[in-house]
């Protein structure tokens, strides 16, 4: 119960921000565009460096709890910053120092589930609750500023993060006290072995899914407007059936991944992602629209999802499984504006751009494809969620 507390809580507190976060440094520190895309950038920036750091400290004292804790009361400190601030200097300084190393509270969280012997569909289960969070967060953020003003938003995050704070406590308590049925922490080593050239193909193909999908979000608005000349509102809806069906697909992939491997898995949602793509390449009206964001939901539960839990079988050390995991969105990212660049200067324009995610989301499957030969040539095969080798068999025996 703890655990999907701190999930639900996490999920929240970057929902709140992140949407906000733009609006926040216009409103409040009178940013302008220009201004807004370097803050962002820079804040960016040291979130990537805290997701290698921090988790990487947390390895080595093989603590998750604290260094989580410790990402509240940063978030804390960062949502009060904020609102006391006078400067746009002040707030980059506090997005930077506090902001991008409170972000790596939800990675921790993941990895103290993995280094508690969590299984993957464990994994995945708490995935969907941050996912529920992402749904209801924005709009609540947005009712929030429209009905108390663009401070308000600061004083909720802070709300949330004492929440966040008060539930890590208790977790750490609960830790502390001895108890019958505590449960023992895992091992650290992976599930699934990998040398370090799977393992980067693997990190790289993930890249790329993200970088797809962070352009498929990031252009949906113009694809809407301009290339179907529907209203702006077709977008909005179109990402909140994906987002939304992404619920129960976790949950599903929760079930599947105790029967199916998770590079299997993953492949099934690379499969359904090209079909979207090409699909959205020649859509035409809002109801095709509406329609293909259960391919599309189905695609990133999978790369949301599972993904983290396979990082988190070929990765031995959870935090770091965990951190590596985060960073290939926030690259995900940067690589998806010169997919939106290439794309739109394609002869299809707005379409264009689906094409390329297509063969990039293709050229993703290949890469686990070839890892996942490599691997059962070595003669690891994956079952369900277990991975084990001829000799570890025989130690069990």
């Amino acid at each position: 119960m703890l655990i999907r507390s701190a999930a639900l809580l996490w999920g929240l507190q970057f929902a709140f921000l992140n949407p906000a976060l733009a609006l926040v440094l216009v409103e409040l520190f009178g940013a302008t565009a220009a201004e807004v895309g370097l803050v962002l950038a820079v804040y960016n920036a040291s979130g990537f460096v805290a997701s290698l750091v921090l988790p990487a400290y947390a390895d080595r004292k093989r603590d998750y709890l604290r260094p989580m804790l410790a990402c509240g009361l940063l978030t804390l400190a960062l949502a009060l910053l904020l609102t006391v601030a006078t400067s746009l200097p002040m707030a980059l300084i506090g997005l930077v120092l506090l902001g991008g190393p409170a972000g790596v509270g939800s990675s921790l969280l993941f990895a103290h589930l993995k280094h508690s012997g969590a299984k993957p569909a464990d994994i995945v289960h708490t995935r969907a609750i941050v996912s529920v969070a992402w749904v209801a967060g924005p709009p609540l953020a947005a009712f929030i500023i429209g009905s108390f003003g663009n401070s308000a938003i600061l004083l909720a995050i802070a709300a949330v993060a004492a929440l966040n704070i008060a539930t890590t406590a208790v977790m750490l308590a609960q830790r502390a006290r001895p108890s019958a049925a505590a449960v023992t922490p895992a091992q650290v080593g992976s599930d699934l072995p990998m040398s370090r050239v799977n393992i980067a193909v693997i990190v790289a193909a993930f890249i790329a899914l993200q970088a797809t999908n962070s352009t498929v979000v990031s252009i949906m608005s113009l694809f809407v407007t301009r290339a179907l000349s529907l209203d702006v509102m077709w977008a909005g809806v179109a990402l909140a059936v994906a987002a939304g069906l992404e619920i129960p697909a976790l949950l599903l992939i929760g079930r599947l991944s105790q029967r199916f491997s998770s590079l299997g898995l993953i492949a099934s949602g690379c499969l359904a992602g090209i079909v979207y793509y090409v699909a959205m390449a020649f859509v035409s009206g809002p109801v095709a629209l509406l329609g293909l964001q259960v391919l599309n939901a189905w695609f990133f539960a999978t790369v949301a999802g599972t993904g983290l839990a396979l990082f988190q079988q070929i990765i031995p050390r959870p935090g770091l499984a965990s951190g590596l995991y985060a960073n290939t969105r926030r690259l995900g990212a940067i690589v998806s504006g010169p997919i939106i660049s290439f794309g739109s200067f394609t002869p299809l324009g707005y379409s264009g751009i689906f094409v390329v995610c297509a063969l990039l989301t293709g050229f993703a499957l290949i890469m686990i494809g070839v890892v996942s030969r490599a691997t059962r040539r070595k003669g690891l095969p994956i079952v369900g969620d277990i991975c084990v080798s001829e000799a570890t068999q025989t130690r069990r025996q």
